[in-house]
């Protein structure tokens, strides 16, 4: 036995010395898993934050849009308050959907985003003008439920395995343990075939390929054990991790739904998604081998053993509760689906058939799903229009009275532009910064350049076409736009100051010219 201890000792040395070598696995193929994600939010922060904090967290990436944040800060608590109520009358509160009003760029969909960020609650943004009435050509209005589902799906699974991912880290490196060290298998006398006739079951048969070998004993499973530990121990130090394995890979066929149905009719998609899913559990899954260092290999394994751990009943269940109590639908566009009047004739057929598609989901209605049946009746929906042609009251009245909250967002002026520019977190001026610091350039505004830059974009607004905050990404583009060319062929390791002569320099002929500027910003 002493010989073999030595074996050991010189095959674990050879491993260690030699890190480009590739080893095999011994058994089993390893399913391609997305890596496991940090946990989202809980729904219950909604309790902790009073309706002035939910304004407080808005104000650090909105400017100004003070009654639409309170209206949406009011029904952000009025979904918590409404779970504490006695249960009789839980079912009876319905959510005061909102209508924002307001031109592009004032912030209408950023608010909603935000919010559902805050809430941690399931969130889906969707374009009115893509559905249509039932018999036309475009998407079911119902299909925005099963989004929000599959959204709220993946939320939280996430949270779910992020909450077992210790447990899953550690089966992860004891995969890759029997990898590099397989633990030794102590067969039955019964099941070793006997090679030849006449030759004992306990002997050993040199010279062979594959020739039976004398039992392990007791000391052999303990030198083994300590062998995989002392890899264990290097794998959880990370000083393997360039390390290279190779790994079998089950990937899941892909079935297109072309493939299924041909060209899909109206309302076809879901069904062929649901078709899709189906026959890819029923279809053999491929192999493929990997060859991938210890570093990705740990991050596949606990992937693959979080989702292993995690009870995917319970998080159905769970996922369809947060839909159905605290999910946000954010209807974009809705007043591109209202008439241009009660007079005017011509208009398109199917938007007033959109409009009483909608009206149901608004109401309140039961939607299948391959999750379960999800209701509607307190889904909070949020709509924004621009209603420069159409207006409010074109609606159809059933949809206008499930809309009960309207909130007028106002055009910015000149002072918001600047607050824009530097108050928010995410502000255009700190984003153009950091992607320069990239690069090893410092640029640095003035308080006069950032006056000209917004007075410009307020201009400009008000001459060509009013797009809102949006406009400040134009003119901080062409502004900025010899630079980020010449950033680092020519510009490297240096400080710009951007002033206010270099604005007028660079934007000044472009405001004068107005048929310019219709293209150039």
């Amino acid at each position: 036995m002493k010989m073999q201890d030595e074996g050991n000792s010189v095959e674990e040395s050879r491993m260690i010395e030699q890190p480009d070598e590739i080893i095999s696995p011994e058994e089993g193929s390893h399913e391609t898993v997305v890596p496991v994600a940090e946990s989202s939010r809980k729904l219950d922060l909604a309790k902790a934050l009073t309706p002035h904090q939910v304004v407080k967290e808005l104000d650090k990436f909105i400017i100004g849009q003070g009654n639409a944040k309170r209206s949406v800060a009011i029904a952000l608590r009025n979904r918590w308050r409404r779970r504490q109520v006695r249960e009789d009358l839980r079912e009876e509160i319905m959510p005061n959907n909102i209508i924002l009003i307001g031109p592009t760029g004032v912030g209408k969909t950023e608010i909603a985003r935000r919010l559902a960020k805050l809430a941690g609650a399931p969130f889906i943004k969707v374009e009115a003008t893509k559905y249509t009435e039932v018999g036309y050509v475009g998407r079911d209005v119902e299909s925005m439920v099963r989004d929000l589902t599959e959204l709220a799906i993946t939320m939280v699974r996430t949270e779910k395995m992020a909450e077992v991912e210790a447990k899953a880290v550690e089966r992860a490196e004891d995969r890759i343990v029997d990898i590099l060290v397989p633990p030794i298998q102590q067969q039955p006398p019964q099941q070793q075939p006997m090679m030849f006739p006449g030759v004992p079951m306990n002997s050993t048969v040199t010279g062979m390929s594959g020739a039976h070998r004398e039992p392990m004993t007791k000391h052999d499973h303990e030198l083994n054990e300590k062998t995989r530990q002392r890899f264990r121990e290097k794998i959880r130090a990370r000083s393997m991790e360039d390390r290279e394995i190779e790994i079998d890979i089950t990937q899941s066929p892909q079935i297109s739904s072309m493939q299924i149905m041909g060209p899909m009719g109206p309302g076809m998609d879901d069904m062929s998604q649901n078709i899709q899913d189906m026959l890819g559990n029923m279809m053999p899954k491929k192999s493929k081998r990997r060859r991938v260092t210890i570093k990705e290999a740990r991050t596949l394994f606990t992937a693959e053993e979080a989702a292993k751990l995690v009870d995917m009943e319970i998080v159905q269940r769970e996922a369809v509760d947060r839909v159905e109590e605290s999910g946000i639908i954010f209807l974009d566009e809705i007043d591109k689906i209202a008439g241009k009047g009660r007079e005017g004739g011509g208009a398109d057929v199917s938007r007033e058939g959109v409009q009483r598609d909608l009206l149901p989901i608004v109401e309140g209605s039961n939607v299948s799903t391959k999750y379960g049946i999800v209701r509607t009746d307190h889904i909070l929906f949020i709509a924004s229009g621009a209603f420069h042609v159409s207006k409010p009251s074109d609606l159809i009245p059933e949809l206008q009275g499930r809309f009960p909250i309207r909130v007028e967002l106002e055009s910015l002026t000149e002072e918001d532009f600047v607050k824009i520019l530097t108050i928010p977190e995410n502000a255009l001026l700190k984003q153009y910064t950091a992607l320069l610091e990239t690069e090893g350039v410092t640029v640095t505004f003035s308080d006069d350049a950032i006056d000209s830059i917004a007075r410009i974009a307020f201009a400009v607004n008000e001459s060509v076409e009013n797009i809102g905050a949006r406009r400040l990404h134009t003119i901080l583009t062409t502004l900025l736009d010899q630079i980020l060319f010449d950033v680092p062929d020519i510009i490297r390791d240096k400080t710009i100051p951007i002033t206010a002569e270099i604005v007028e320099e660079k934007l000044a002929h472009i405001v004068r010219d107005r048929d310019l500027s219709r293209y150039i910003l």
